[in-house]
C-alpha cells in the first residue's frame, strides 16, 4: 500500500510566547494494492495531522487546543 499525505487547510495562529506561527492540516491518503497505476485513485485513512510551516509538529487534544511539540507553546485563532 502506498501512501502520501495531502494539505488541507493553512492558518495563522497566535502563540501565548506572543509571536505568530502559521499552521498546516495534512490529511494522510492511501492508494491500495492492485490499483492500476494509471488511476490515480488516493482514500483518505481519517489520520490528520498539523505542523508548523518550519515542519514541526503540533498536537493537539481532546478538545482541540493546539500546542507546538517541542515547545510546549499554546496556540489559538
Amino acid at each position: 500500500m502506498e501512501k502520501r499525505i495531502h494539505l488541507l487547510e493553512t492558518q495563522r495562529m497566535s502563540g501565548d510566547d506572543g509571536k505568530s506561527y502559521v499552521i498546516h492540516g495534512y490529511e494522510h491518503l492511501a492508494r491500495l494494492d492492485g490499483t492500476p497505476d494509471f488511476e490515480d485513485r488516493w482514500e483518505p485513512t481519517g489520520q490528520v495531522e498539523y505542523r508548523l510551516d518550519s515542519g514541526e509538529r503540533i498536537e493537539v487534544d481532546r478538545s482541540g487546543a493546539m500546542r507546538v511539540a517541542n515547545t510546549g507553546v499554546k496556540l489559538s485563532s
